[in-house]
């Protein structure tokens, strides 16, 4: 059982370095723009992760080891943020302005809560999977969409728009409920939708308002932080 778990710690780390090298490599060769590269792999690193819990099995100690990766990470973050380790390609990919100590701040950020709801809530509850995915369907979407699309901005928070706003409502439910949906059709929770849905929109709800507040550089904290309360109160 031990060695099957490894073996799946070992896969997921491949498939997630795979894609953060591959998003480097885009933005390395300007082949996307690094404020876009960044918003990529705050999107598709998430789901990409969770659903490789589906490799692991049910001992308690899979969480741990699937925690390994995102933890992983983290320290490459921080050591890169520090100046410790060279990589100008990271730097490029996961920073606005290709300053390293930007790292420092959302995806550190980002690598800390990763780890913290996979050991804390792992396959055993759907609030770590509900929180991750509105972190990232939902607060990565709204940036992309509010810098593309032209609206109005909001009046209490000059840097964003409505149009990111709803993308933040949309990308957060629809990606919680679709990972939602696979995690039951493999049978690891038994959901009853009914229940669940309108919940579920409540819960996106009130990240959408809390993400939409004027605070920047701390999305990544505070949008998992007010789902995992609201979760525990709705769920």
């Amino acid at each position: 059982m031990l060695h099957n778990n490894i073996i799946a710690t070992v896969i997921t780390f491949v498939i997630a370095l795979s894609w953060l090298r591959l998003m480097d490599f885009f933005a390395h060769k300007g082949m996307i723009e690094s404020k876009l590269s960044r918003k990529i792999i705050h999107i598709g690193t998430g789901p990409i992760f969770v659903l490789c819990w589906l490799l692991f099995d049910d001992q308690y100690s899979a969480r741990f080891l699937a925690a390994l990766v995102p933890f992983a990470t983290t320290i490459q973050f921080a050591l890169v943020g520090l100046g410790i380790l060279k990589d100008e390609a990271a730097v490029k990919a996961m920073s606005r302005s290709g300053v390293r100590q930007e790292i420092l701040r959302g995806p550190l950020f980002y690598g800390i809560v990763f780890v913290i709801l996979t050991i804390i809530f792992w396959k055993d509850n759907m609030i770590g999977i509900i929180s991750l995915m509105i972190l990232c369907g939902g607060d990565g979407l709204a940036d992309v969409i509010g810098k593309r699309i032209p609206s109005k901005l909001l009046p209490w928070s000059k840097n964003k728009t409505w149009a990111g706003t709803s993308a933040m409502f949309l990308g957060g439910f629809i990606l919680s409920s679709v990972i939602l949906w696979i995690f039951s059709l493999e049978g690891v929770f038994q959901i009853s939708w009914s229940f669940v849905f309108p919940r579920l929109i409540l819960i996106n709800l009130i990240a959408t308002i809390i993400e939409a507040l004027p605070i920047s550089d701390f999305d990544n904290l505070t949008v998992p932080v007010a789902t995992v309360l609201a979760s525990l109160l709705l769920l």
